[in-house]
């Protein structure tokens, strides 16, 4: 998961060639976490066309267009912004182009839960803070409940597409046609982009490179994301391989290596956990608190809030994983979720 892993190198702003007509933007991020997010931009007969945004924000229209500029465009010129999943670093900035440009706005038709429900009033995380009570962390969930947005959350556009992508759907850009793909699990509508011609994979958030992406971090997140989540790579592991195109981190030559090494992953905490349960852990928090994090080995106490909230909540999906399997046996104790060995 991206809790506390180290921050993605910032790379040489510009359009970088992936092939003709397909080139890859880097674009700055306001966060610790996560340095830059990778737009790309494929040449239309309409105009570009953009998958994933960025921030909204002043510093990232500027990269983009100083991009666009290099290949003879403008801002102005975005016929449309396909956005592989409404977090705001990769669906605010393509709504900030709508409101001023008039440029297209799709998105996957799952997203449309958390694009209705959401609702500032309450807060950026009310779903994850019932969860964390039932995870067993009270204290936890109060912590959530009492952050503020900081100043580049605030006043971020969330409005809804102007239509959505549907899974089986092909996006057809002049010599350039994309499969549109539902990959659940990061979110419950994130969409991956295929080029099978070209051998091309606009992986978004659902395959990265270096970190294993957070699951159910969204307003409306599934009953079971790892599920979803484990079930969309083993999708893509049954397809032809491709070059992967992801969202954060470079550019890599193989989507079925880096699956085959997220799976191993997730298989070798799925066990983790389950021995800590065995071991007399109860509670995805009380599991959390005993498992290592990050590529540091980190304890939970020793992440931030933040953190410890994307830890606690991915121990629950494993553990909830391990249920299904029957490997586990969960119980509500008063309000609690509490597992044990079958």
């Amino acid at each position: 998961m991206t809790i506390g892993e180290q921050p993605e190198d910032w790379t040489e702003p510009g359009a970088h060639l992936v092939k003709p007509g397909v080139h890859r933007v880097p674009l700055p991020l306001p966060s610790q976490d996560l340095r830059a997010v990778n737009a790309y931009v494929i040449e239309s007969a309409e105009g570009p066309v953009v998958i994933d945004s960025g921030w909204a924000m002043p510093e990232t229209e500027k990269a983009l267009a100083e991009a666009l500029s290099t290949l003879g465009h403008q801002l102005s010129d975005v016929a449309c912004v396909l956005v592989t999943h409404a977090h705001w670093d990769h669906y605010s900035q393509a709504l900030a182009l709508r409101a001023t440009f008039g440029s297209r706005v799709r998105l996957g038709r799952g997203e449309r839960p958390s694009i209705e429900t959401f609702d500032p009033r309450k807060g950026l995380y009310p779903r994850q803070i019932e969860l964390l009570r039932v995870c067993g962390a009270p204290e936890l969930a109060d912590q959530i409940a009492a952050l503020e947005l900081s100043s580049f959350e605030q006043d971020v556009p969330w409005q809804p597409p102007d239509s959505w992508l549907d899974d089986g759907e092909r996006v057809c850009l002049g010599p350039v046609e994309l499969d549109v793909l539902a990959t659940p699990g990061h979110t419950r509508g994130h969409v991956v982009l295929r080029d099978a011609t070209a051998g091309l994979l606009f992986a978004g958030d659902h395959v990265l490179p270096h970190i294993t992406p957070s699951i159910g971090l969204e307003v409306a997140p599934l009953a079971k994301p790892l599920r979803s989540y484990l079930d969309s790579l083993r999708l893509l592991q049954g397809m032809t391989d491709a070059l992967l195109l992801p969202a954060h981190g470079p550019i890599t030559p193989s989507v079925h290596t880096r699956i085959e090494e997220l799976l191993i992953h997730h298989e070798e905490r799925l066990e983790a956990a389950a021995r800590e349960v065995t071991a007399g852990a109860g509670t995805a928090y009380e599991v959390a608190a005993a498992l290592p994090w990050t590529r540091r080995a980190r304890r939970l106490g020793d992440l931030d809030a933040m953190g410890q909230m994307l830890a606690v909540l991915e121990t629950d999906a494993h553990l909830d994983v391990l249920a299904d399997q029957g490997v586990l046996v969960a119980a509500d104790l008063d309000g609690v979720r509490v597992y044990a060995p079958s």
